[in-house]
């Protein structure tokens, strides 16, 4: 029961990791969006991203998949989990704040489980995790002001491509967990980029011509952070979290980006938490932890 306990507070310890460079992504991509057009500062993102974990693979002496239905599967993986998500969601920031692109985006646990509800029944469904995930949404919400929530319905394209990448994300959980159990996490991040690298490298230089842009050391910065950290190093974290705490828990990761957003904020800036905000910490600490309960915790379930 103690090593099941430690185990479970170490893999919450890197789902509070994943959600810290997952949710410093948005500061990222709103700094490079600005110079950099959102096909191009992708394919920039998913290269560096592949560059990296390539250098993983040969540290670790692992070698890349060779059937041709795993490399299906990645290229299918690849396009909910990168390619559209992440084109998505650059895109609608374009048009929609960050604290409101936080706030949409951070849905994904709530379509995580409806689709498991509804179709795949790959895991336990709960009304307790039901709750945890609604909970979540309200306290991001709190935590990043509701006045965040006074744009809805303005700049609607840009509001549903957030909530577009939700989706994919959702989706890109469920069957990330259903299809890669026989690879590590290295294998299958790799994989998943190198897919990415190969489709959006063309499509930009098609697109954008990248060769006349002429960027910022800012935005060059924040590209490579985003390349680096927010994606080479947190895929290494969500597969190993899809194996680990399932899709619906390392989906719940969202609820976490905002609340260490503001943490940070703490104790390198100095800010102080209002009351409102310290709700919000709470809500979305205790939707986490309702979503990571154990199976054998879990009562009333509904699948």
């Amino acid at each position: 029961m103690a090593d099941r306990s430690y185990r479970l507070t170490t893999e919450l310890m890197f789902l509070c990791l994943l959600a810290t460079l997952w949710g410093s992504s948005y500061l990222f991509l709103k700094v490079a969006v600005t110079e950099i057009p959102p096909v191009t500062l992708i394919a920039v993102r998913v290269s560096i991203a592949a560059l990296f974990l390539m250098l993983v693979l040969f540290a670790r002496q692992e070698r890349l998949p060779r059937d041709r239905l795993t490399w299906q599967r990645l290229l299918v993986q690849s396009f909910f989990n990168s390619i559209g998500a992440w084109l998505l969601v650059a895109w609608g920031q374009q048009y929609v704040d960050s604290a409101l692109a936080s706030v949409l985006n951070s849905t994904s646990p709530i379509f995580v489980f409806l689709m498991t509800f509804l179709f795949t029944r790959h895991e336990s469904t709960s009304l307790i995790r039901l709750g945890g995930a609604l909970l979540g949404v309200f306290g991001v919400a709190l935590i990043i002001g509701v006045d965040a929530l006074q744009g809805l319905g303005q700049q609607v394209a840009g509001q549903l491509a957030a909530v577009g990448g939700a989706v994919l994300y959702g989706v890109a959980a469920i069957y990330g967990q259903r299809r890669f159990g026989h690879l590590s996490a290295p294998v299958t991040a790799a994989g998943t980029m190198l897919w990415a690298s190969i489709i959006l490298v063309p499509l930009s230089l098609l697109i954008d011509r990248p060769w006349e842009l002429r960027p910022s050391v800012e935005a060059l910065a924040a590209a490579g952070m985003l390349g680096l950290f927010c994606t080479g190093i947190a895929l290494l974290l969500y597969f190993r979290l899809l194996r680990t705490l399932g899709s619906l828990g390392t989906a719940s990761q969202a609820y976490l980006r905002a609340g260490i957003g503001v943490g940070l904020g703490m104790i390198f800036l100095g800010e102080e938490i209002s009351l409102t905000v310290g709700f919000g910490l709470v809500a979305a600490i205790m939707g986490v932890a309702a979503i990571n309960l154990p199976p054998s915790l879990l009562k009333w379930r509904t699948a």
